[in-house]
């Protein structure tokens, strides 16, 4: 880890009293305040702080560390590191990670996209459908479709992801056609194992519905559903951008379009406000505008006009989301 920033943080603790100060004033969440604290003590070979319920205090170690922290700090703010140009210029290797189905539907092409507007930057994309441990495996941004952020992480909304539900002809024929959502309770229900597992929420003429779904697969990645949907294995609720181009083709059915599914967030999340990356901070301003206005994406998010949904999408107003 940075050892400038833990000696950031560990002089914060010292002169705050408290991790939840430090926390506050770095503008970086809980858990990486702790994590470079026990970094330091890691460097330091030693408890650097005395911890009760009420306050912190410094060790004999902590107190000769604090020491030197300062004087690295001092250090380090008397260097040049770069001219002002190289710092304003996003340049450098920047790790994102993000769902299989994302990827290819998404965010092959924007990255695409901001590697052609800034010819120093460069990316390395990683496939993971689980929350990933954004610093043990030096991840600069992770992009995660969820309606439940864990409150200790620093996020910002890209923009929003619309779902569908959706089946084969042959499953159909074979099984009937759900007329109500009470009657996905019937049948076969493909399930994703890290959202809805076994709730499938809706709006239905303005009030909000959940139903209970069961069935004989479920998978951690959406598009393993999506290919068992379309040889028959039964009726999955999809990200609408990858499913519309099947049920255009008629590979897929959609059902039930008087019930809505609930849409959710596709955000951009990372470990610090402070000290942002150039090349961070354009690439998420990038995603901002890209999902708003890449013709691309928003074709294939549009709602067939059957489901009562507008073609298109609002852009949404992006926000940082941190919860201390």
């Amino acid at each position: 880890m940075d050892r400038i920033t833990a000696a950031q943080v560990f002089v914060a603790i010292a002169e705050r009293g408290s991790m939840v100060a430090a926390s506050e004033a770095l503008d970086m969440s809980r858990a990486m305040v702790t994590r470079y604290l026990a970094e330091m003590e890691q460097w330091a070979g030693a408890r650097l702080l005395h911890r009760t319920t009420r306050r912190l205090s410094l060790t004999d170690a902590g107190e000769a560390t604090l020491a030197r922290c300062r004087q690295m700090l001092e250090v380090a703010g008397a260097m040049a590191v770069a001219s002002p140009g190289e710092i304003d210029t996003p340049h450098g290797l920047l790790r994102i990670t993000c769902s299989q189905s994302l990827a290819q539907t998404a965010l092959a092409g924007a990255v695409t996209a901001y590697l052609q507007r800034y010819p120093r930057a460069a990316v390395d994309l990683q496939m993971e459908n689980r929350a990933v441990n954004l610093v043990e495996q030096r991840i600069d941004l992770a992009l995660r479709i969820t309606n439940a952020l864990e409150p200790n992480l620093i996020a910002r909304q890209l923009a929003s992801c619309a779902s569908v539900v959706c089946a084969a002809p042959s499953y159909l024929a074979a099984h009937g056609t759900p007329r109500r959502a009470q009657d996905l309770a019937l049948h076969n229900c493909l399930t994703y194992t890290y959202f809805g597992k076994s709730l499938w929420q809706f709006t239905h003429d303005g009030e909000a519905l959940t139903v209970p779904v069961s069935g004989r697969l479920s998978a951690n990645e959406s598009l393993v559903l999506l290919v068992a949907t379309v040889a028959g294995a039964g009726i999955a609720m999809q990200p609408r951008y990858s499913a519309a181009p099947l049920i255009a083709s008629g590979q897929l059915v959609e059902l039930l379009p008087a019930y809505v599914p609930q849409d959710m967030g596709i955000y951009g999340i990372y470990t610090s406000r402070q000290h942002m990356s150039p090349l961070l901070r354009t690439m998420l301003d990038f995603l901002v505008d890209w999902f708003a206005g890449d013709a691309d994406w928003l074709a294939a998010i549009a709602a067939a006009p059957s489901s009562g949904r507008p073609v298109g999408r609002k852009r949404h107003a992006s926000a940082g989301v941190k919860v201390p």
